[in-house]
């Protein structure tokens, strides 16, 4: 872009041949200029720059003129014409715009405020990138250094993507904008799996620099029956519950199609939703299907979902657990005369969605979790059961 300014900035220009002084013949001077630079992904060629200023409502203007200058001692040029009270430039902008007016007569106004392209304004960039591989999708969270820094200037994050090859380790060369949150988190959706993608991310500040990127990440999107992402039932009810297992052939035995399915929050069927309480952000478990209760399998955090081995015999309720990183629950449900556990451990939550691990016994009564722990197919032993749900 611009190289950083070793002067103090200008407040006001010399007058143009044509100008002509406050409160002379020609037209109101435009006031209040102000701009938003168009982020490329290279903070230091941005695609241009918008200039807005507040409209001249005198009845005999013609247009505006844009001057622009690439130095602090340099004469301003003329960089175009409008009639509106937005202008934009493209490619990497030039230092330094002001903006006059024009009358039916051809009398200019006096000039505007000068605004500065003056990089030093860009946010710090975040420093760490990490992910989570999901089914079809991929969870991206980042350090929130560049809003901490500054609250009051900071816009939103772009999330970049790119293919990336696993011989050479390295990311692609194409990147296409993922898209934009003002949250340090971002879920790319609709990816197809086993296809390894690079992500990096970027801050934006409100007049639009962008800083340096995040260090890169690489993940592929997979099948799996961990990493399960459920959103908050006022954020997407679509995908707000999760029913372990639906037999939906009838036929008793679970096969891989029918178990951790995230299912509409509406429904009565599904073992739990996820409400979001509207006060604090935190996000609950909310037992749902009449024969399902929950309990928290331990009062401290659990390493890994293998952690849960087996269902406690007791201390099951229907109320609701929040959800908590690193903790684990498990599910008692109870349809007909059957009797079956499930468990989860809650690997992340965001303000919308939480990402939980998940296992479920088929075996009839079985409270024993960790032998088939995250599997998503049916095992040998399966017995068929009759499901009311």
């Amino acid at each position: 872009m611009r190289v950083f300014l070793s002067l103090l900035l200008l407040t006001a220009v010399a007058c143009h041949s044509a100008f002509v002084e406050p409160g002379g013949s020609g037209p109101s001077t435009p006031a209040n200029l102000t701009y938003q630079l168009e982020p490329s992904g290279d903070p230091n060629r941005p695609l241009g720059i918008l200039l807005i200023w507040d409209d001249v409502t005198d009845a005999n203007l013609a247009n505006y003129r844009i001057y622009s200058r690439a130095s602090t001692s340099g004469s301003f040029d003329l960089r175009g014409e409008t009639t509106s009270n937005t202008f934009h430039d493209n490619g990497v902008p030039r230092l330094q715009y002001m903006v006059t007016a024009v009358d039916a007569s051809g009398v200019e106004s006096g000039s505007s405020n000068v605004i500065t392209v003056d990089e030093r304004l860009q946010l710090a960039a975040p420093a760490w990138l990490n992910s989570i591989s999901l089914n079809g999708a991929i969870h991206l969270e980042w350090d929130d250094t560049s809003y901490l820094a500054a609250p009051t200037r900071f816009k939103w994050y772009r999330i970049y993507r790119t293919d990336y090859n696993l011989d050479t380790g390295l990311c692609g060369t194409s990147w296409l904008l993922e898209g934009t949150t003002v949250a340090p988190e971002f879920l790319a959706s609709a990816l197809s799996n086993g296809v390894p993608r690079c992500f990096g991310v970027s801050a934006v500040s409100r007049e639009g620099y962008e800083s340096l990127w995040s260090p890169l990440r690489q993940d592929t999107p997979r099948p799996d029956a961990r990493n399960t992402l459920v959103f908050a039932y006022d954020a997407n009810q679509s995908q707000s519950g999760f029913r372990f297992w639906q037999d939906v052939n009838s036929d008793g035995v679970a096969q891989a199609s029918e178990l951790g399915l995230v299912q509409n929050g509406n429904l009565t069927s599904i073992d739990f939703w996820v409400y979001r309480d509207p006060t604090d952000s935190t996000l609950w478990l909310v037992p749902e299907f009449s024969g399902t209760q929950i309990r928290l399998y331990s009062n401290s955090p659990v390493a890994d979902l293998t952690s849960i081995d087996f269902a406690p015999a007791s201390g099951y309720s229907r109320s609701m657990i929040q959800a908590v990183p690193g903790y684990a629950y498990v599910f008692q449900i109870v349809e007909g005369s059957t009797l079956r556990y499930g468990a989860l451990r809650v690997t992340h939550v965001g303000r919308n969605y939480l990402i939980f691990d998940w296992s479920f016994q088929t075996d009839v009564g079985n409270p024993e979790l960790v032998v088939r722990g995250g599997l998503s197919t049916a095992m040998s032993t399966s017995t068929v059961v009759t499901g009311t749900k």
